[in-house]
């Protein structure tokens, strides 16, 4: 994994809204539609292409494909496991902790209706384990379809570096409740056995795995009113991810935590110190944490008291997506510098807080705001450059 050895590096966190294409594409599925499968096909490579110039013309160093190859951050899963049927759910809103409480008309107004809209107003829904897991040929073909799109894409533009997201077990559990297996924690190491399989995939094609976890602080609330341990039920999460990562590199993986996408309070938010050592023993180079919204901007102190471990890498978030508002070059560079100084400026990797499209049909923001964020970041990383190298940096460019 490249790292910022003469300047600051520039990334994101990896979702990206599907354009028009891909979503007719998805909507027609949903009503049960017939759908010309070679036509989606070379639809869906043509806008991973895109998508990945764009990147690269917005100044972005480390791209990803948009996550256009998947339904959503988690759902894509479904396709690849085996072991699941689908059930009613009327309260799918549990992973949202004491907020949903506290500010239920808001919640009820909003992320319910969104919820309902993007899943093309169906029942609520969750999926039970009642068979053994295994990932699927269909899972490791579409796997492989995805990686293929992006060594396409990443040959015809110049970047420094591509990775591929895919969900933790951690965040895929709280979406499915499970019969089959005799524990949790027989369950979630079932789910990094078949999950392993997926992260080896594309590291083995050269690509970065990055694999993205916020469920992990969302149940901090129900773990707690369980009345277990939320660091001990950590260790166990921990541990399957660490399990679905054996025997792939550690400088091919980076993991992304975050508090969850979707606009809110966050006020019963975990906060980064209460877990942060125990995030950095995973198996993964590069760390991906919010740092850029108002609820957890002010946990760059962390690194105060936390030593990054030798040859780790942070990428902190320095653009939000959940605000219209395009952050200023120079706050970004600001937030850039903080890091520097606590880490190393060589360990700092600038990017954003989230991605901006988790699933079909769910836009953080409108897509020019989108571009005009991450060609900001770049502007941001590019004066925080020149003051932490000065003349080297300068010539770099």
């Amino acid at each position: 994994m490249n790292r910022s050895t003469d300047r600051i590096l520039t990334s994101h966190v990896g979702s990206l809204m599907r354009p028009e294409s891909i979503q007719a594409y998805a909507a027609a599925e949903a009503q049960d539609q017939p759908i010309d499968m070679e036509a989606y096909e070379a639809d869906l490579r043509k806008e991973v292409e895109t998508v990945v110039r764009q990147q690269a013309e917005h100044g972005v160093d480390i791209v990803s494909d948009g996550e256009f190859g998947k339904l959503s951050w988690t759902a894509y899963s479904l396709n690849r496991l085996t072991g699941f049927v689908l059930r009613e759910d009327p309260d799918f809103l549990k992973f949202l902790g004491h907020d949903r409480l506290k500010f239920e008309d808001y919640f009820e107004e909003s992320l319910r209706t969104q919820f309902q809209n993007t899943r093309r107003k169906m029942p609520l829904q969750e999926w039970v384990c009642v068979e053994p897991i295994k990932y699927t040929d269909e899972g490791r073909a579409t796997m492989r379809r995805d990686v293929d799109n992006m060594l396409n894409a990443v040959g015809k533009v110049n970047v420094t570096d591509a990775f591929l997201p895919v969900a933790a077990p951690s965040s895929i559990s709280p979406d499915y409740s499970n019969e089959y297996y005799k524990s949790e924690e027989e369950f979630l190491f079932a789910l990094a056995d078949a999950q392993h399989e997926e992260y080896k995939i594309i590291t083995d094609a050269g690509l970065i795995v990055q694999v993205d976890d916020a469920i992990l602080t969302n149940l901090y609330d129900a773990v707690k009113d369980s009345g277990r341990d939320y660091r001990k039920w950590v260790e166990m999460n921990i541990a399957a991810l660490n399990h679905a990562l054996r025997g792939i590199p550690e400088d091919r993986v980076r993991y992304h935590l975050c508090w969850g996408s979707w606009p809110g309070p966050h006020m019963s938010d975990v906060p980064l110190s209460e877990l942060v050592d125990l995030l950095l023993t995973i198996n993964a180079q590069a760390y991906s944490i919010e740092a850029a919204n108002p609820r957890h901007e002010h946990e760059w102190t962390v690194w105060e008291d936390t030593k990054l471990p030798d040859g780790k890498i942070l990428l902190p978030g320095c653009v939000s997506h959940a605000i219209a508002h395009v952050e200023h070059p120079e706050l970004i560079a600001q937030r850039i510098e903080r890091f520097a100084r606590l880490v190393g400026r060589e360990n700092v990797i600038a990017s954003t807080d989230c991605g901006f499209s988790q699933g079909i049909g769910v836009a953080r923001q409108h897509a020019k705001i989108v571009w005009a964020k991450l060609q900001s970041l770049a502007e941001g990383a590019a004066i925080a450059s020149k003051r932490l190298w000065g003349k080297q940096a300068s010539a770099a460019e």
